[in-house]
């Protein structure tokens, strides 16, 4: 049950990425958010990847894939719509 518990949750965390992601594209900017801050997130996603993807442990491998995908488009659409007018 709280390995059930941890899996639905591993799929939901990253999904609190999509209101974001909407938010920039409707707004055409992401000036309110800081280039260094979402690189360095995906810096750090990016480097916790290989131990998700090489773990046995379900729960972890679907957080690190689903949470590296998400936010890989977080800080896609931040950098194109950072400096848009």
């Amino acid at each position: 049950m709280i390995d059930t518990i941890a899996l639905i949750a591993s799929i939901t965390l990253p999904l609190c990425n999509i209101p974001l992601i909407i938010k920039i594209i409707k707004r055409r900017s992401s000036k309110d958010i800081s280039l260094i801050w979402a690189f360095g997130v995906w810096l750090c996603l990016l480097a916790m990847l290989p131990s998700g993807l090489k773990s046995e442990f379900l729960v972890w491998k679907v957080f690190a894939t689903a949470n590296f995908a998400f936010f890989s488009l977080v800080a896609f659409f931040t950098l194109i719509f950072h400096n848009k007018k």
